[in-house]
């Protein structure tokens, strides 16, 4: 992973990769399987494995083109999959790869595996439209290191999303939306005996009827969660009551700008900017609180999108905030929009990570985007900021403030604690924060 200018080491710790633990939990009972995470520590070089899966997003195919090179060398089968692979294979140099897997794991690694040991293994291997929400495997939990990691309470309940924004990977052709079996998330969330859950979905409300279903499981459990949501959730009569009833301390909303034609230009078509305000006071009214993801360089923004952003972000006392710069990830419609455009300012794949402008914007220049981005972070995460953003709900400050003054104001300090202590002790106590809430 590359870290933004912002980030610490912290934001590499976050959480184990559940992609890679899935395929372990595939095949661990018949064959010998190690996970390597460079992000936490080097990678082991001198080991001989048969079979190399690597998990490729944009800005690391660079990286895994040079792993795949060296283990080849050794004789080994090296396979790539993840999200760069899913959603534009054809942007991947296959002769780069053994073998490259679209889609989900479950649907095409007992296929690869078996075809390398009968040495008949194919170019490419795609999972399924049929697949469906039965056949998602639980990830090897057991297998992770939790040391390495300041949170390991993470459960997926879903794969994809249902909207189709432009800039998404989930615009992709190849990116489908399935909900699991409420059983198996409870079971999940059972088995790894935790009291704080991270939902990491990318649409915890895509399927309202589903999402009723497993709120309904989940309030006897006594736990609080956080996850993902589309702003539409205060659309859906009574859903928030029973989000909050069941747990919820937090959701992370994509709002994008709070400029109509911003939104309308990537065709969000589940955010009305108009509605913006009663949703934040129909959700704060709750006491939930918000992590707001806000996209710069769209084709309406210009210099003056920054402050007023800020603006609207200190008005609302949004609790935490995410931002991006807007980057044409390949397989996305805003990528093929910006080559047929001749707006594509570099090739070099390192730099598609969110936090560069690889792309000619069209209402301001290149350095203005990027300098406001910086700044805005800036903004946001000052004391005065902090401060005039702090939650009116008196539970909601312990954790307001561990995030805006521990992982974003002072993150160099924490990431100094959390090597000194380990990232799982600090997560845990950072943890027990939620109880206040």
């Amino acid at each position: 992973m590359h870290r933004r200018p912002m980030d610490t080491d912290l934001k590499t710790r976050m959480s184990p990769p559940l992609g890679l633990l899935t395929i372990a939990n595939m095949l661990r009972h018949s064959h010998e399987v190690t996970i390597e995470n460079e992000n936490v520590r080097p990678l082991n070089l001198d080991d001989s494995p048969h079979i190399v899966g690597i998990s490729v997003n944009i800005d690391s195919l660079p990286r895994a083109i040079e792993l795949s090179r060296i283990y080849r060398a050794k004789g080994a089968k090296v396979i790539a999959g993840g999200i760069l692979v899913t959603t534009a294979f054809d942007f991947v140099p296959q002769h780069e790869f053994d073998a490259l897997c679209i889609g989900a794991a479950e649907g095409t690694w007992h296929n690869i595996v078996h075809d390398v040991e009968n040495n008949c293994l194919q170019k490419v291997y795609r999972c399924s439209h049929s697949f469906s929400g039965n056949q998602i495997i639980s990830p090897a939990y057991d297998m992770i290191n939790s040391c390495d990691y300041l949170y390991c309470n993470i459960i997926h309940t879903s794969r994809g999303c249902p909207f189709r924004c432009d800039f998404c990977y989930n615009s992709s052709k190849e990116r489908f939306y399935v909900n699991r079996p409420v059983a198996d998330v409870i079971a999940e969330i059972k088995a790894i005996k935790r009291k704080h859950i991270m939902f990491i979905d990318d649409n915890f409300v895509g399927n309202p009827s589903w999402t009723r279903a497993l709120l309904k499981e989940l309030k006897p459990l006594k736990i609080k969660w956080n996850a993902a949501a589309s702003i539409n959730v205060v659309n859906i009569p009574g859903l928030l009551d029973e989000m909050k009833e069941a747990g919820c301390q937090g959701l992370f909303i994509g709002f994008e700008s709070i400029s109509p034609d911003s939104v309308g230009s990537v065709h969000k078509v589940q955010n009305n900017v108009a509605k913006y305000e009663y949703a934040i006071d129909q959700i704060h009214k709750r006491g939930i609180m918000i992590n707001a993801s806000f996209v710069f360089g769209l084709d309406s923004d210009t210099p003056e999108t920054f402050s007023r952003t800020l603006q609207w972000i200190v008005k609302n006392r949004i609790e935490t905030v995410t931002s991006h710069i807007l980057t044409p990830f390949p397989g996305t419609i805003v990528y093929d929009q910006m080559k047929a455009e001749g707006r594509l300012l570099t090739e070099n794949l390192a730099l598609f990570d969110t936090a560069h402008v690889v792309f000619k914007p069209k209402g301001m220049t290149a350095d203005q985007l990027y300098n406001g981005y910086l700044q805005i972070y800036k903004d946001i995460y000052s004391f005065k900021n902090i401060w005039r953003r702090m939650p009116r709900c008196k539970a909601q400050i312990p954790a307001y403030l561990m995030f805006n003054l521990f992982y974003r104001k002072w993150g160099r300090f924490t990431d100094w604690l959390c090597r000194k202590f380990t990232y799982e002790r600090i997560g845990k106590y950072a943890e027990k924060l939620s109880k206040y809430i």
